[in-house]
């Protein structure tokens, strides 16, 4: 099936089946890697990235239903203000570790900002509770954030 979707502020021309998820077309069909698999499941939050604005698993959307809608990806995230922001926070604050469900991490950090740019703790847990950290840098993404809001 050719679809045409927006990634990152491009139009991209795909032949794939309709049902195929996001993530794949992606990182299979566009080469983009930085958004990552982690469970298939929408449980880990590795594989987030931004459908208008929101955070949305890409594991689980399946790429006919995204339309017109505007995706954004960890490989253009720090083009926006709070994208560049968290990005800078997460150095400052020595985020990573393993690195590996960090880009879903960002993401979904970015939104949160994005929408509310002085998040409480609560806000903070609420938005960052479906992103799992095997490394437990929990106390670190936190603090990022905080910096990243103050900034």
């Amino acid at each position: 099936m050719a679809l045409t979707i927006n990634v990152n502020g491009t139009q991209h021309a795909v032949d794939v089946d309709g049902d195929t998820p996001l993530l794949w077309v992606l990182r299979d069909v566009l080469g983009m890697t930085g958004t990552k698999f982690g469970c298939g499941m929408a449980l880990c939050g590795a594989c987030t990235v931004h459908v208008n604005g929101e955070p949305s698993r890409s594991c689980i959307t399946p790429v006919d239903g995204i339309g017109k809608s505007e995706i954004t990806t960890i490989e253009a995230v720090g083009q926006t203000d709070v994208g560049a922001r968290i990005q800078k926070a997460w150095l400052d604050r020595e985020v990573v570790q393993c690195g590996y469900c960090q880009s879903g991490q960002i993401m979904s950090a970015a939104a949160l900002l994005a929408s509310k740019p002085h998040p409480t703790d609560a806000d903070i847990d609420d938005a960052m509770s479906g992103n799992i950290c095997r490394c437990g840098t929990y106390v670190r993404i936190r603090e990022a954030i905080k910096l990243a809001a103050s900034s």
